[in-house]
């Protein structure tokens, strides 16, 4: 840690009882995945979600970053209404404020679209993937290849990721200066509709949950500036240590079963050990969106 001292606490707590996973697995991972994971979370006012009694005991979501943090930890000042008034984030940015955040039992880095201080230019157009059952992240799969050939049409590339939990998320790079969160709902909101149309048995684009079962929810309304997604290489608070994995095309053209696309931090890890970050284009991409 340098300069930089942290006291680590409660390291053998178990916070994923039916895996064994302690808090101390918690941060091992975190310190293994740092190199790959901190580009994405660098300049990202950052959403807490902590379980300080584990996965199975709750939980609460921090925006304002906790006045005791080490006085090392950066933040970032963002207006969030008049309700709200000025919030200081927390934005994670080395090695010592992500094992901090672990140590917080913060399993879960929920990021903006954008990065600070530019809070109203989204830096991607994210399409947000959520199953109804008896529809599982196979069907994801599908939606997220139609979207693929959508934006394939406009010469857009784009990037799969699993969510972590049920879904997924495709992200179209922008990193461009120009382009503000009207035109990212407008555009997001339009290749869902003309796809909802296309294939109505498959996709739909209402919330409304009586609608939804066996379809998947193409989630335009993300891409908002007050809107937060599960960053890339966070852990999730479900039964299993998994992670928000992302995904090479050739993958999501292949699966045929839901644990086909479940990935622990073991796998996670693994994953970036022999592919390296293959959301890295994400992050340096500059696409300019279609008016």
């Amino acid at each position: 840690m340098g300069e930089r001292t942290l006291s680590l606490s409660n390291l053998d707590k178990v916070l994923y009882p039916r895996a064994g996973f302690t808090k101390g697995h918690v941060i091992d991972y975190y310190t293994r995945i740092a190199p790959v994971l901190l580009p994405h979370l660098e300049g990202r006012p950052l959403t807490l979600k902590r379980y300080p009694n584990g996965v199975e005991g709750g939980h609460f979501y921090e925006k304002r970053c906790p006045q005791h943090r080490p006085d090392w930890v950066r933040t970032a000042g963002v207006w969030s209404g008049r309700n709200e008034g000025e919030v200081e984030y927390c934005l994670c940015e080395d090695l010592e404020t992500l094992v901090w955040l672990g140590n917080l039992a913060d399993l879960e880095l929920h990021t903006p679209l954008h990065t600070a201080p530019e809070v109203d230019v989204p830096r991607v157009v994210a399409f947000d993937l959520d199953p109804g059952p008896p529809a599982t992240i196979v069907e994801c799969c599908e939606v997220a290849l139609l979207l693929r050939d959508a934006f394939d049409h406009f010469g857009l590339k784009a990037f799969p990721k699993t969510s972590g939990s049920k879904g997924m998320q495709v992200y179209v790079p922008l990193n461009v200066g120009d382009i503000g969160y009207a035109d990212t709902r407008a555009f997001s909101l339009g290749v869902a509709g003309v796809l909802e149309r296309r294939r109505p048995d498959l996709i739909v684009t209402d919330m409304k949950k009586s609608l939804r079962r066996g379809k998947v929810l193409v989630d335009w309304s993300q891409n908002e500036r007050h809107k937060t997604t599960v960053c890339v290489y966070s852990l999730r608070a479900m039964e299993q240590p998994t992670a928000s994995a992302p995904l090479r095309w050739e993958e999501v053209e292949a699966a045929r079963a839901p644990e086909d696309l479940v990935f622990t931090s073991d796998d996670v890890l693994a994953r970036v050990a022999e592919h390296g970050d293959v959301f890295a284009d994400v992050l340096a991409l500059e696409q300019p969106l279609p008016r």
